[in-house]
């Protein structure tokens, strides 16, 4: 494998524990540079621990037990705080997904798009807020240099979601993990991140990893996706043949929910019955099985994450089966 071949990102054989229980478990992914991925599933699937890893930001309880997380080729997993710290927010950054909790009440929003510059490029106060101010510029913000002296408060939440997505990328970061991005945001302000958020990975060339559970927002921004279910990766491959021809009852139902503006006025939003169970609950074998149509005694073992196409991989014991679902 040359140089260039290198994934971005490169996550193997991923086990995560809290409390004794697995709450990630195995998970394996791949990215590229200048790549988008989706990462999709409910609340509790494990999406945003799998993305908390790569940076060294797991709450205390949690511990990682098994696997590998590199990035650029280099193994993170055995460096300590002082080397992490320098890989955040310089090649590896991210934005959670409540940008006012997340940015600093005290401090001028400028300040803290600055701040990455001035502690890992060494730049000066002046060189660093010319930069930040360029950057706010870069990412939509009206007006930055008036901007960057304002605080949080003073902004949208909009507003403060650009902010994050400047100080994010001021370093020109090689990975940008977005947590939920858009979640909150009116529908136009959720159009507007997307859209800038897909011109920003062409400028810059930033592989992102996208923790989302909209499945419409997968559609509109991602090249390729993994789907989470119990801890899991399910099914995974490009955007375009999983939701064309998905093989897996999870993902299928997945995008059933998706609203659409065709067929009856009035007609009833689509569900999943029944919740995702907790760790100490998941079941044996397939963990979706208990919530499936198409659980049968063979889902009592678990279900090897197998190609099912070009590129495109489903743990389902009936993947053949999924199209007939209604």
């Amino acid at each position: 494998m040359s140089v260039t071949d290198v994934p971005v990102l490169a996550i193997d054989d991923l086990v995560i524990d809290i409390g004794g229980n697995r709450i990630v478990d195995h998970v394996s992914l791949s990215l590229g540079s200048g790549r988008i991925l989706a990462i999709v599933g409910e609340s509790g699937c494990g999406k945003s621990l799998t993305a908390l890893s790569v940076l060294g930001l797991l709450p205390k309880a949690a511990r990682i037990t098994g696997g590998e997380i590199r990035l650029n080729g280099r193994d993170l997993l055995p460096l300590g705080e002082a080397a992490l710290s320098d890989i955040r927010g310089n090649e590896a950054t991210i934005i959670f997904q409540e940008p006012v909790a997340s940015l600093n009440p005290l401090m001028r929003v400028g300040e803290q798009v600055e701040e990455a510059l001035r502690l890992h490029r060494g730049l000066s106060a002046n060189a660093a807020r010319g930069e930040a101010i360029a950057m706010m510029a870069r990412v939509g913000i009206p007006d930055a240099s008036r901007r960057a002296r304002q605080y949080p408060f003073e902004l949208s939440g909009g507003m403060c979601q650009r902010i994050m997505i400047a100080a994010a990328l001021i370093c020109r970061p090689a990975l940008l993990i977005a947590d939920e991005p858009t979640t909150a945001l009116d529908v136009t302000i959720q159009a507007q991140i997307l859209e800038l958020m897909r011109d920003l990975r062409g400028d810059v060339g930033s592989a992102i990893v996208l923790i989302t559970h909209d499945m419409g927002v997968v559609a509109d921004l991602a090249d390729d996706v993994c789907v989470m279910y119990g801890g899991r990766i399910v099914e995974s491959g490009p955007v375009e043949p999983i939701f064309a021809a998905p093989r897996h009852p999870y993902t299928k139902l997945l995008l059933a929910t998706i609203p659409t503006l065709q067929g009856q006025r009035k007609m009833t939003l689509r569900t999943i019955e029944g919740m995702v169970p907790s760790a100490e609950s998941w079941p044996d074998g397939c963990r979706f099985r208990t919530r499936c149509p198409l659980a049968d005694e063979a889902c009592v073992a678990t279900p090897p994450l197998a190609d099912v196409g070009p590129g495109h991989a489903a743990a389902c014991w009936h993947s053949a089966d999924v199209e007939a679902l209604a």
